[in-house]
């Protein structure tokens, strides 16, 4: 008995991580997809349903292999997947509610950001030399694996560094402050650098296709 309503309770939390989270690419296989154009997608950094579902069709074509007919079915199983069109209020409202938001660690900062970073969003800062950018980067990689009702995420961080200017001693700093693991910490941290425009693509593919396997709720560039 114990057994099955475990089986349940991981089948319940495996659809809600469906329903909620960005779903693989994979999953048009089930729709009908050939296996093959489905890796063909991937290689061309392609990695969720939602992807896909938001792509022009000239995009599609573009890539080897997917003639005009095969982008038309492809995008056509997508929008079953993908919600696009009109929706009631309620709808959306009730999927705004769903957003969580990670503290940046400022009291003062985060009702300015009217609760934080949204998750879901892209947030961007900017600034003069040495006005605390980096460091609320390197704060929010910590914040954002805190439980939620302490202004968390639950989660992990991806860091794209461009400058040269991340610091592992800075994120154990703030993972005393917030009485966490530092080890933990920095293991739940995806980081790499990036040394040209061409190579921050690149790492922006690998990025997408990390952040589908993982609960990756916050990411940097």
């Amino acid at each position: 008995m114990a057994m099955q309503m475990q089986l349940e309770a991981n089948a319940d939390t495996s659809v809600e991580e469906e329903s909620f989270g960005p779903q693989p690419i994979s999953r048009l296989e089930q729709c009908g997809i050939n296996a093959n154009d489905v890796k063909k997608l991937e290689e061309a950094g392609f990695h969720t349903v939602e992807a896909v579902a938001y792509a022009p069709k000239k995009e599609l074509i573009n890539i080897k292999g997917i003639s005009e007919a095969k982008a038309d079915k492809i995008l056509a199983e997508a929008a079953k997947l993908v919600p696009m069109g009109f929706t009631t209020a309620t709808e959306f409202h009730q999927r705004r509610s769903e957003i969580i938001q990670i503290t940046t660690g400022s009291k003062e900062l985060d009702k300015l950001l009217q609760g934080g970073i949204e998750t879901g969003s892209i947030t961007e800062m900017f600034g003069e030399f040495r006005t605390g950018k980096t460091q609320i980067c390197h704060t929010l990689a910590v914040t954002c694996q805190l439980p939620i009702d302490r202004g968390g995420g639950e989660g992990k961080a991806m860091y794209i560094d461009t400058e040269g200017t991340f610091r592992p001693e800075r994120l154990l700093a703030v993972a005393e402050r917030y009485g966490l693991s530092g080890s933990d910490v920095l293991d739940n941290v995806a980081y790499a650098r990036a040394f040209n425009t061409d190579h921050q693509t690149q790492l922006l593919y690998q990025a997408s296709a990390m952040m589908v396997e993982s609960r990756c709720v916050l990411g940097w560039l």
